[in-house]
């Protein structure tokens, strides 16, 4: 997802909030409810992107599993991309 941004710019500042998770990814970011209740959201690149991603404590794991744009009520909202891949299984849920 990170390589279908054409900006470089945004994709750096996006890279940049993703290595900020190796420090303390429970305290940033905020928990996520409903269906997505096992994962986290990040805003990054000016905050219209949001980085959706799940901490694995056992092994101390974070993972991102999507990040987008957050455009509420659009088909594409990361959100609800973010839905559709748990529906289909493609990410894992609880």
């Amino acid at each position: 997802m990170l390589e279908e941004i054409s900006d470089r710019r945004i994709r750096e500042r996006i890279a940049e909030r993703i290595d900020a998770l190796k420090e303390n990814p429970g305290q940033i970011g905020k928990p996520l409810v409903g269906d997505l209740a096992t994962y986290r959201s990040l805003r990054a690149a000016g905050q219209r992107y949001r980085i959706i991603y799940r901490i694995e404590k056992q092994r101390v794991i974070v993972f991102v599993v999507a990040l987008g744009i957050r455009k509420q009520g659009d088909k594409r909202d990361i959100y609800a991309l973010a839905k559709k891949l748990l529906k289909l299984r493609l990410i894992k849920g609880t």
